[in-house]
């Protein structure tokens, strides 16, 4: 009897055991699954000139620990003016950042120049990021009404470019994800490339878009200063005065532009540093400017209550 006792007791703690591996090993799995990149177009992104990696932009989820978890989003648009991505800075160091705020970072690999592509396959990789992180939303923990987009320098033209050129979906798409809008609910534009066509234009980023003689029509859709509306999301913007890359007016004119349009806005200009900072961290002065988004961000109801 004592015998049959305790092998029903063993058995009982094997299986606790298990469960528990099981568990720890399906966390572990969730994990990676999470911080894995992932095709944006699963059948095949519009306009693809090939099957090769360079035709298949991708989008990385990158989640913050549950219990910090805000239910805001982010997808980030790293620069390198349409002709190359500077994943790292602008990127996987910026998901590290919202992750610490309870914000879910989506990075974006859009198609650019390097991989044969101009407009329009950034922006529809940017829609189409918007739209998966809404459709899927449940999945991720997320609140379909607080995703936004985040770019720096050429990241930031696609960042306000889709704040400025979105739609609510097609209903009757057979893609589910094509039937939810991409408009973004805010917007965090840093040291922006924003206008083109004027002598503040990153000339380099304009001809990796839309090339040199692209009609005047193009060039002016695409100069997003001239294309906010009341519809275009709030936004948070940030320049340095020393940025001789990108002119500070670049943001200066999408402020003022908002401005017109009595879209809530903020904008900060910084004295020193140079183009491409990323977080800034040792550049004094402009190192404020993360804690002053999350502010920002708090303010605008998106990181929970006042800690």
């Amino acid at each position: 009897m004592r015998r049959a006792v305790t092998r029903q007791r063993g058995l009982r703690l094997l299986a606790a055991v298990l469960v528990t591996a099981w568990g720890l090993s399906a966390a572990i799995a969730g994990l990676a699954a999470e911080n894995k990149p992932e095709l944006l177009w699963p059948n095949g992104a519009p306009g693809a000139k090939g099957d090769a990696p360079d035709d298949k932009p991708t989008v990385t989820f990158c989640l913050p620990d549950a219990d910090k978890a805000t239910g805001t989003a982010v997808v980030v648009c790293p620069g390198g003016g349409y002709g190359f991505l500077a994943v790292g800075h602008e990127g996987k160091d910026i998901a590290e950042w919202f992750n610490g705020m309870g914000v879910a970072a989506v990075i974006l690999e859009y198609r650019h120049r390097a991989r044969g592509y101009g407009h329009p396959a950034p922006l529809q990789d940017a829609q189409r990021a918007v739209r998966t992180v809404r459709a899927r939303a449940g999945q991720w923990g997320i609140d379909p009404q607080k995703i936004g987009i985040m770019g720096f320098s050429a990241g930031g033209h696609l960042a306000s470019t889709a704040g400025t050129h979105f739609d609510k979906g097609n209903p009757d798409a057979a893609d589910p994800i094509e039937r939810v809008s991409c408009r973004p609910d805010f917007m965090i534009l840093c040291y922006p490339v924003v206008a083109l066509g004027e002598p503040f234009t990153h000339l380099g980023s304009q001809r990796n878009l839309i090339g040199e003689d692209a009609p005047d029509e193009l060039v002016r859709s695409l100069s997003n200063e001239k294309q906010v509306t009341s519809e275009t999301p709030p936004t948070f913007l940030f320049h340095t005065d020393a940025d001789t890359g990108v002119p500070a007016e670049n943001s200066v004119q999408f402020y003022l532009a908002l401005r017109r349009a009595k879209v809530s806005a903020e904008l900060h200009v910084f004295r020193t540093g140079r183009h491409g900072l990323g977080l800034a961290p040792q550049t004094p002065g402009t190192a404020l400017w993360p804690k002053c988004c999350e502010a920002w961000l708090r303010g605008q109801g998106l990181l929970g209550a006042n800690p």
